[in-house]
């Protein structure tokens, strides 16, 4: 089963194609309107294809109010209420559409996670070209649901998830019946060390799954992961980063900055262009480069009409514009068919029985 092309806000998606690179904000716009357009700029600055928030109501998803979140930032453990945090990152319906507006006139793609389907109705009316579910609710079989039945393509992220889950996540939207879907290969570590990496896991879901589009949800630190994920056929790429790793918050710390996120994405496309074509032929350079590099037959002496071709007169010699040396034992014992001067390269035309 050939590997699906899949369309994202124009974009084509799939072999062949240029990687699609999202820059991820999720909440290091610490609630900040300013801050969030301001991290736009920087992932079109930097080449991102997208930029991604995360659109929720604390409430919503925060079961227990007194449910404490721990985390570093700006050099020290921070514990703290989770709801409270959260609800520092929440943006109003009004915000949310001058986040989209700001995309469309910056000239970049605005994609955001929905916690709930609150969530997803907003966005929807906003408008976005596909709906993306973080690894925390790929089990969320109803929310799951709910997304597939919109006529947008997925983009799953199936952090911590074993390889039953994902074949219950695909069959659940649809994946299996012909619902454009990319999943996500994602280690839920913050940053994650790289022992705990596996990239080759895509491997792994692509020989489960023939056809199927997926991509690296990168939380590493650097971009080597993210061009070992090209070489095993990730399409699809999202990173976080930040403006400022000492801002207060738990995800600024271990995020890109704004150079690390360039060279990620460089590297990404670098990456892509280096795999090439699977063909095994020369490259037009290699062809020029072969007329000097390599052998062929070559008189080694001036040698006369008529005269016997033998291991005295020719020989295997830079350039190789002439006869290629696979050819040196039929010419051997034949006749010049007409003078030939030392040095040059033999030809048919100088060859007679």
């Amino acid at each position: 089963m050939n590997e699906s092309l899949l369309a994202i806000a124009g974009r084509s998606i799939g072999p062949d194609e240029p990687p699609y690179c999202i820059a991820e904000v999720g909440i290091n716009h610490n609630g900040d309107l300013g801050m969030a357009k301001r991290m736009i700029e920087t992932a079109k600055e930097v080449g991102a294809d997208a930029v991604k928030f995360q659109t929720f109501k604390a409430e919503e998803f925060c079961g227990d109010p007194e449910q404490m979140f721990t985390y570093q930032s700006q050099g020290k453990t921070v514990t703290e209420s989770m709801l409270e945090m959260f609800r520092r990152y929440e943006f109003t319906p009004e915000q949310w559409r001058e986040i989209k507006v700001h995309c469309d006139t910056v000239g970049i793609t605005f994609f955001s996670t929905p916690q709930n389907r609150s969530d997803l109705d907003l966005l929807m009316s906003i408008g976005v070209p596909a709906i993306k579910v973080g690894s925390d609710d790929f089990t969320n079989l109803p929310l799951l649901r709910s997304y597939a039945a919109e006529n947008l393509p997925l983009i799953l992220s199936c952090g911590m998830s074993d390889l039953a889950e994902v074949h219950q996540a695909l069959e659940t939207v649809g994946w299996f019946s012909g619902k454009p879907l990319v999943l996500l290969l994602c280690t839920s570590q913050y940053p994650t060390p790289a022992q705990d990496v596996n990239v080759r896991k895509l491997t792994t879901l692509q020989q489960a799954f023939p056809g199927l589009v997926v991509g690296f949800s990168d939380h590493t630190q650097g971009p080597l992961a993210a061009a070992l994920a090209v070489a095993l056929g990730a399409r699809v790429f999202e990173k976080h980063f930040t403006l400022d790793h000492y801002l207060p918050g738990p995800d600024h710390w271990f995020a890109e900055d704004s150079e690390g996120l360039r060279e990620w994405i460089q590297m990404i496309r670098g990456a892509h262009e280096r795999l090439g074509s699977p063909m095994i032929m020369p490259t037009k350079a290699e062809r020029a480069m072969r007329l000097q590099a390599r052998r062929s037959i070559v008189a080694l002496r001036n040698i006369e009409m008529g005269e016997e071709l033998n291991a005295g007169n020719i020989g295997l010699r830079r350039p190789g514009a002439g006869l290629s040396p696979e050819l040196i034992d039929r010419v051997m014992g034949l006749k010049a068919a007409h003078r030939i001067k030392k040095g040059n390269c033999l030809q048919l035309t100088d060859i007679s029985n």
